[in-house]
């Protein structure tokens, strides 16, 4: 695998993501419009939250979960596969706009993601909105790092990733630590980053998005940033420099309202001399791969995760255990 480039996999639309797109425009994307409207939302949605930590979604036999307790923050080590080396690790980011989610939401991304790089996954259970700010959430991340590093994991043996809003904590984690002169990951992916919390207008993918309306995001990019300066880096990393970053790879969908930014923070980082693997999904919605039970496509995105892990030397030379996550 090239691991500089921009790609658009020729793979052919399924009729799961035609069903199901269509089925996220009609329903999740009107639901979100309405109801995001207000702060009380936002802390609704967070107890909703709070409540579906209690609900056991079944997880294959293979797949293992261990609670972890951090200093700030929990989280929990997902392991699935075989032949992981537990020596290396990724560290991951959930998304959820910062006020939703948990790791346990994110566990069909966790435990694939474990196959694909053959390590062990901790996903972090940051600080979120809207009791927590963002530089709380920074703070976990960091933490989160330099707990990895202190219980003797390499920097070269730490990735980074994160989706969402998970991909945003995930460059601001990267540009923190480059900033703070700390060791940098061997490599990070992010799977439809939201990279501009700037108050901009998003007109690209305004009515081909299913999933997320753009509005929305403008008005939850406000709350977050009130009262900081939205082009700090570690607000907005689209406006960060990148210089001296590990490889990045950067997955997106063609209709995603937030592809843009994810572009942006590619061209950026190649300026700077940062290798990425950039990829356009066609029509697929955001973070898709965390459909993977439901989408081939999905699936398949897991394969080419391993392939740019293995193209960095993150990763394992086999792949084929991961093309069947």
């Amino acid at each position: 695998m090239q691991i500089d480039g921009d790609v658009v996999p020729g793979y052919p639309l399924s009729w799961q993501a035609r069903v199901l797109t269509g089925l996220m425009r009609g329903t999740l994307k009107p639901a979100s419009t309405l109801l995001m409207r207000h702060p009380l939302a936002l802390v609704g949605a967070a107890r909703l939250g709070e409540v579906t930590r209690l609900v056991q979604v079944p997880q294959p036999a293979h797949v293992s979960i261990v609670p972890e307790v951090l200093s700030d923050c929990g989280g929990e080590w997902v392991r699935a596969g075989q032949g992981l080396d537990e020596s290396k690790a990724v560290l991951y980011f959930h998304g959820g706009g910062y006020f939703a989610c948990s790791p346990r939401t994110h566990r069909s991304i966790t435990w694939r993601l474990s196959v694909a790089a053959r390590r062990p996954v901790l996903a972090l259970d940051y600080r979120q909105g809207p009791v927590y700010k963002l530089a709380d959430s920074l703070a976990d991340a960091l933490d989160a790092y330099d707990c990895l590093l202190r219980r003797g994991h390499a920097p070269e043996d730490v990735i980074v990733a994160g989706d969402s809003a998970g991909g945003h904590l995930t460059l601001a984690t990267l540009l923190a630590l480059r900033e703070r002169g700390r060791p940098l990951p061997a490599a990070a992916i992010c799977l439809s980053p939201w990279a501009d919390l700037t108050d901009i207008p998003r007109r690209a993918n305004r009515w081909q998005d299913p999933l997320l309306p753009a509005g929305r995001v403008r008005w939850l990019a406000r709350r977050w940033t009130s009262g900081l300066d939205p082009r700090d880096p570690l607000v907005s990393p689209v406006y960060g420099d990148f210089t001296g970053l590990p490889p990045l790879m950067i997955l997106t969908g063609s209709t995603e309202v937030l592809r843009d930014e994810a572009r942006r923070v590619a061209e950026r980082a190649r300026r700077a001399g940062v290798a990425v693997r950039y990829e356009e999904w066609r029509c697929m919605p955001h973070v898709f791969p965390i459909l993977a039970d439901l989408l081939p496509e999905a699936r398949l995105a897991f394969r080419h995760m391993a392939e740019f892990l293995a193209a960095v030397g993150a990763g394992p030379v086999a792949m084929d255990d991961a093309a069947a996550a």
